[in-house]
């Protein structure tokens, strides 16, 4: 079969471990035939990390050839048409788009997450991507009820990082037993106040519960900082866990009892494998994660139909006690139901990917 050329378009090369993730499930899910390139933040960093052709993702001048050499951009996975930051990001990937489809190249929208859109404009304007793509799919149902709204045609299925196949993780099995992963982000809803009374409820919680507290940030530039402010603070075993291999970030939820998170691929990763799950949210995604899953935790921002979190330390110290005494991870049937239609995500693309 001949080889297919496929710029991969997302927001990777960024230091963020979601993101890096669903580069990994995308590379691990591509034919063989199929020679990626991969549009980065750091594209000597990509390079290395996955052994793949990849290029800066913003430089014209070897964006623009990359696309004209291929035969296919594949857009995704994640939150790309969001603009709860700015309009930036929809302007950059519908433009990214419509150029790819200019240059006559297939467009697969894969494993995306759409919204939250607040702009008139970018909503029209990742209407019109979507609408223009030759495939796409969803993984949740939030994205899906508004392409069907669109009325364009999707495969819905769960995000391909509960398909990510985990690396073990050196040195992990030394710590001591049991271990709870905490994985926190910076955001406007964890202010300096509500981080002070998050540290104290782990201090609490510690000290009920005698865990060794693994402080995981999925990002380095917006995680760091929080973990580096907690630890210390900490009365019994911890670490800090910076990992840049995303299979290697999943293998930490292998070795963990419970994990409390923010991060909503710091969920995905935990459940997948196997550990009990609270969630902090800041984002619908995390909300609605939270209720496909029956995940208990509490909302930061006060807008879901999850209850806002607590202000008193001891009563989110107490919950969390509970849950690590009394929860339940997700039934291993549970989880090969999820990873099995995860992988549908892999089957658009050899369908897509036919006939090239």
């Amino acid at each position: 079969m001949e080889s297919v050329r496929a710029v991969l378009c997302g927001y990777y090369g960024k230091g963020n471990g979601g993101d890096e993730a669903l580069l990994a499930s995308l590379l691990q899910m591509l034919p063989n035939h199929v020679t990626p390139i991969v549009l980065s933040g750091d594209s000597a960093q990509t390079q290395a990390a996955y052994g793949v052709e990849a290029c800066d993702r913003k430089t014209p001048q070897v964006l623009i050839p990359a696309l004209k050499q291929a035969n296919v951009l594949i857009w995704g996975g994640g939150s790309l048409m969001q603009d709860v930051t700015s309009a930036a990001s929809p302007v950059y990937y519908g433009g990214l788009m419509g150029l790819a489809q200019r240059f006559g190249l297939k467009t697969i929208a894969w494993a995306q997450g759409i919204g939250p859109l607040n702009r008139s404009f970018t909503r029209w304007l990742a209407r019109q991507a979507f609408t223009n793509c030759d495939a796409v799919s969803v993984r949740d149902q939030g994205s899906a009820a508004l392409l069907s709204e669109w009325q364009v045609p999707f495969l819905l299925a769960p995000d391909p990082v509960w398909a990510l196949e985990a690396k073990p993780v050196e040195g992990l099995w030394d710590l001591p037993a049991p271990r709870v992963a905490v994985a926190l982000r910076s955001h406007s809803s964890l202010t300096p106040e509500r981080l002070a009374i998050l540290t104290q409820a782990l201090v609490d919680f510690q000290k009920s519960t005698q865990t060794c507290i693994l402080l995981v940030p999925f990002q380095a530039a917006q995680d760091l900082a929080i973990a580096e402010t907690i630890q210390p603070q900490l009365p019994g075993p911890s670490k800090i866990l910076s990992l840049s291999d995303p299979q290697q970030l999943k293998g930490v939820f292998r070795g963990v009892e419970m994990a409390i998170a923010m991060r909503y691929h710091g969920l995905i990763m935990a459940a997948a494998e196997g550990c009990r799950c609270f969630a902090l949210s800041y984002d619908p995604k995390v909300s609605q994660l939270m209720s496909e899953l029956d995940i208990p935790g509490w909302d930061l921002l006060g807008n879901s139909q999850h209850a806002p979190i607590p202000s008193d330390p001891r009563t989110i110290s107490q919950a969390w006690v509970e849950h690590y005494a009394n929860g339940a991870p997700l039934s291993a049937n549970q989880i090969h139901s999820l990873v099995d239609r995860a992988l549908t995500h892999r089957d658009l693309l050899y369908q897509a990917l036919q006939g090239l």
